[in-house]
């Protein structure tokens, strides 16, 4: 099962969205580029029972 997640860029401070997969339980990182200034961005997520738990969302020093 899939959801959207808006969010803000760490960096360029607009608004992207991405599909985050929750059938997978426990806990989810990786990286990710802004679709608006192409900057990596570290995504760090929980879901349990097809539900999104807490999301996290860093630039990359």
């Amino acid at each position: 099962m899939e959801q959207e997640k808006r969010f803000k860029c760490p960096y360029c401070f607009e608004r992207i969205s991405m599909l985050l997969d929750l059938s997978e339980e426990g806990t989810q990182e990786y990286i990710e580029d802004c679709e608006v200034c192409c900057k990596p961005i570290q995504i760090h997520y929980e879901a349990r029972d097809y539900k999104l738990v807490s999301f996290h969302c860093n630039g990359i020093q």
